[in-house]
């Protein structure tokens, strides 16, 4: 079993930027590949990007394509998400998940664990 725990997640202005990080425990972090998600209320839960286990294959959304980078250490077990030109329409809990293979995915159905989420408020 992993366990992930979120962090980084806050209030920033539009335009602002913030660095989410993910821990990750109890499974071999390096062979996964790994997501973020995002749900703002009253919606439902979306991709944001994905990285191989190797870190040399990503996705993202288009919606954040450009202003978010996906990242990983392998060596500390953790996952990042940058994201910089933030817009309101950001503003959702962050959740971030282990995908039980080395490929990337953007579907929701291929991720088996999932961290308990990280609030992202961007004011305009």
């Amino acid at each position: 079993q992993v366990q992930l725990v979120e962090s980084g997640g806050g209030l920033v202005q539009a335009g602002g930027s913030l660095r989410l990080s993910c821990a990750a425990s109890g499974r071999t972090f390096r062979m996964y590949a790994m997501g973020w998600f995002r749900q703002a209320p009253g919606k439902e839960r979306e991709f944001v990007a994905a990285i191989s286990s190797s870190g040399r294959t990503t996705y993202y959304a288009d919606s954040v394509k450009g202003r978010f980078t996906i990242s990983r250490d392998n060596a500390k077990n953790t996952l990042y998400l940058q994201m910089n030109s933030l817009k309101p329409e950001d503003t959702a809990v962050y959740y971030c998940a282990v995908r039980p293979t080395s490929w990337a995915s953007s579907e929701y159905s291929g991720y088996d664990c999932w961290g308990q989420g990280t609030q992202v408020t961007v004011s305009s």
